[in-house]
């Protein structure tokens, strides 16, 4: 029997379980599974929305690993976004499916991860903060 949202409750499990697909359920998983490991996880397009809201209703920290790789044109994606309170990478209206938000947000991603890790401080740069 199919069952509204309002009679499945807001525990994520049981709306997981009567209103998500498999894909859903597993992307939440995969979304909570790379939290717990520490790793940033690339979304990209409504569906992988819906299983990181799902995620994050099940591991709330698991929200400081997600990275919005673009902002989708369909209105569940920015519902998805407010809600979550992501700012994509890229917002390029893009409607192509087949991961292209994450294809081009993920230069700027490794891009970062360049910066944080080989850059220079000032301390080690040796540049005075002093104003001369």
């Amino acid at each position: 029997m199919d069952r509204t949202a309002s009679e499945v409750g807001s525990e994520p499990i049981s709306v997981l379980a009567s209103l998500g697909g498999l894909e859903i359920a597993a992307l939440a998983g995969f979304v909570v599974g790379g939290a717990s490991r520490k790793v940033p996880v690339l979304l990209d397009g409504v569906i992988a929305m819906a299983g990181a809201l799902a995620a994050a209703r099940l591991a709330p920290l698991s929200v400081g690993y997600m990275v919005a790789g673009h902002r989708s044109t369909e209105p569940g994606a920015t519902a998805a976004l407010e809600e979550l309170d992501l700012a994509p990478l890229v917002d390029l209206e893009l409607r192509l499916g087949e991961g292209t938000g994450a294809v081009l947000a993920l230069p700027i991603l490794q891009a970062a991860a360049k910066v944080l890790s080989e850059m220079a401080t000032f301390d080690d740069a040796g540049v005075s903060s002093d104003q001369d």
